[in-house]
C-alpha cells in the first residue's frame, strides 16, 4: 500500500490550503484514513479521520470548524481542507491508513492504530 501526500506550502495566517493523499496498491474491505501533524520535538498529533466506506468524519478539537476531511472513492484519494489557518498549524502533515476495526472516536485518534503512512507534506503558516 502506498500513500502519496501533497498540497502543502506556505500560506499567510487566515489563508487556506487543500491537502491530498492518494492511496494505491492493495485494497481493504474496511478502513479509516487519518491526517496527523507533527512539529519538531513533539509527538505526532491527530487532526482528522474519515471512515472510508461510511464517510463518517472525526476531528480533533484544535481543528474542528476549520478543517474538513473528505474522500473521493473514484480517485482513492482523501482530502483535508484547511481554512482559517493559524501559525500554530505549521507542521508536517501526514496521511495514514488504518485497517483494524472498530473505528470510532477513541480508536481513530492514536497514531499507533494506523498501519500505513504517507511521506508527509509541510504546511507553513506565516503570521
Amino acid at each position: 500500500v502506498q500513500l502519496q501526500a501533497s498540497g502543502g506550502g506556505l500560506v499567510q495566517a487566515g489563508g487556506s490550503l487543500t491537502l491530498s493523499c492518494a492511496v494505491s496498491g492493495r485494497t481493504f474491505s474496511s478502513y479509516v484514513m487519518g491526517w496527523f501533524r507533527q512539529t519538531p520535538g513533539k509527538e505526532r498529533e491527530f487532526g482528522a479521520a474519515i471512515i472510508w466506506n461510511a464517510g463518517i468524519p472525526y476531528y480533533a478539537d484544535s481543528v474542528k470548524g476549520r478543517f474538513t476531511i473528505s474522500r473521493d472513492k473514484s480517485k482513492n484519494t482523501v482530502y483535508l481542507q484547511l481554512n482559517n489557518l493559524k501559525p500554530e498549524d505549521t507542521a508536517v502533515y501526514y496521511c495514514a491508513l488504518g485497517i483494524r476495526p472498530p473505528f470510532n472516536t477513541v480508536t481513530v485518534t492514536p497514531s499507533t492504530n494506523y498501519n500505513y503512512w504517507g511521506q508527509g507534506t509541510l504546511v507553513t503558516v506565516s503570521s
